[in-house]
């Protein structure tokens, strides 16, 4: 076992490698490891490689080279959702919007062009299936922020559970058009151990999972919150 201490203002912190190549980040003092005082697990490229096999996690089409060392990188779908902001003057969170955005699809080798000051939304080409005792976040990837593309999933933190393509917040905040190409790496997704796995799932019904099974972009059902 590899022991390293990191100070900290309040306490004192050690990092310990365990097995199934998680890491743990753990409170020094004479009690043993146990749920309490976990903060975080974090699936490395081997444990990542090994869920996949087995089928416990799910990313399909999965890439070429796609695993990282902690990460699995993820492509942008042919679809995107395009906002006709001239068709109301407000939105209203408590209105059904689905007529707020369009669909628009790219063929291959055709470029979707994000406008300066433009927000779209767009999805993974990978379905993705997290397990009950995992969750998962997704980033955008570092070299198109670099260019001023702003990625965001509308999911995250995705839970526990989930099935589905992951819907994409797009927004171009550089002074240019950029570009976008379906099939193109725009994210790497990340899992973290759980505690226990999850009670209620996503997906399992008790709390709703209005975007369970989702494909491609879908736009927001925040106003079912209100019929609730």
């Amino acid at each position: 076992m590899i022991h390293c201490h990191i100070r900290t203002v309040h306490r004192e912190l050690r990092f310990m490698e365990v097995e199934k190549h998680f890491i743990f980040l753990c409170r020094v003092d004479e009690q043993p490891t146990t749920a309490t005082n976990l903060h975080f697990v974090i699936l490395s490229d081997k444990t990542i490689k090994e869920n996949l096999e087995s089928g416990r996690i799910i990313i399909d089409p999965l890439g070429e080279n796609a695993v990282q060392p902690s990460s699995v990188d993820l492509r942008i779908h042919s679809q995107f959702r395009v906002f006709k902001n001239h068709s109301m003057g407000i939105i209203d969170v408590k209105e059904n919007l689905e007529d707020l955005t369009e669909l628009v699809e790219i063929t291959d080798g055709e470029a979707f062009i994000l406008h300066p000051g433009e927000f779209v939304l767009g999805s993974t080409l990978e379905r993705v299936v997290v397990p009950e005792d995992l969750v998962a976040r997704l980033e955008g990837k570092s070299s198109l922020g670099r260019l001023g593309l702003l990625i965001h999933s509308t999911a995250g933190f995705v839970d526990a559970g989930w099935d589905g393509q992951l819907t994409l917040e797009l927004s171009n905040v550089a002074n240019l058009p950029i570009t976008l190409y379906a099939g193109m790496k725009i994210g790497q997704i990340s899992f973290q151990q759980m505690t226990t796995a999850a009670e209620n799932p996503y997906g399992s019904g008790v709390l709703g999972s209005k975007y369970q099974n989702q494909e491609g972009p879908r736009p927001s059902r925040y106003w079912e919150n209100f019929d609730a």
